[in-house]
């Protein structure tokens, strides 16, 4: 069994921080991971994107050309990335921000107003883990329990005050 995500979003919004969290929940199952960021000029604002691969079978390419899901934290991710995602496939957006001027009819769209979500938690900067939130339901190979973990063991030392506020941002996407 594999899971295929792609993320993607502006420089900042913590796309690579999901991507890292998927690997890591991935890394404590025992899983096969493959986490491949791409960054674009800008480190801030500039766009970002990364794809993970969790595995319970040896993975034998780390390209995703049609994923299982995705999230999208922009517009230019949402155009980019639409077609992307594999007919039966599960695709999340943040409603705040992304327009759906296009639209598939083979995939499950998720509409998230994650800023909104995330402002009334107090931090609009968390919006990527409602987002979060609401994908791992579709998702075979990692769940709550696994992503608590990895985010006990990533954000633990650095930042313990950010803690209940990831897992609270995630829960409330997964009630979306």
């Amino acid at each position: 069994m594999m899971d295929k995500v792609l993320l993607a979003g502006f420089g900042g919004q913590g796309v690579m921080f999901i991507g890292k969290i998927f690997a890591v929940s991935g890394m404590i199952a025992d899983l096969n991971v493959c986490w491949i960021p791409s960054y674009g000029p800008e480190m801030r604002g500039g766009t970002a994107n990364c794809s993970v691969i969790l595995s319970d079978e040896e993975i034998h390419s780390p390209v995703i050309d049609q994923a299982d899901g995705g999230i999208v934290l922009n517009q230019p991710s949402y155009e980019k990335f639409l077609g992307r995602i594999k007919p039966g496939g599960v695709l999340v957006i943040n409603s705040s921000i992304v327009n759906l001027n296009k639209i598939r009819d083979d995939i499950k769209i998720i509409k998230v107003p994650a800023t909104e979500i995330a402002n009334e938690l107090g931090n609009s900067s968390i919006a990527n883990m409602v987002c979060l939130g609401a994908l791992l339901p579709h998702l075979n190979l990692t769940d709550y329990e696994k992503v608590k973990k990895a985010i006990y063991e990533v954000v633990g030392e650095k930042k313990p005050e950010l803690l209940e506020l990831n897992l609270n941002a995630i829960k409330k996407g997964m009630e979306h």
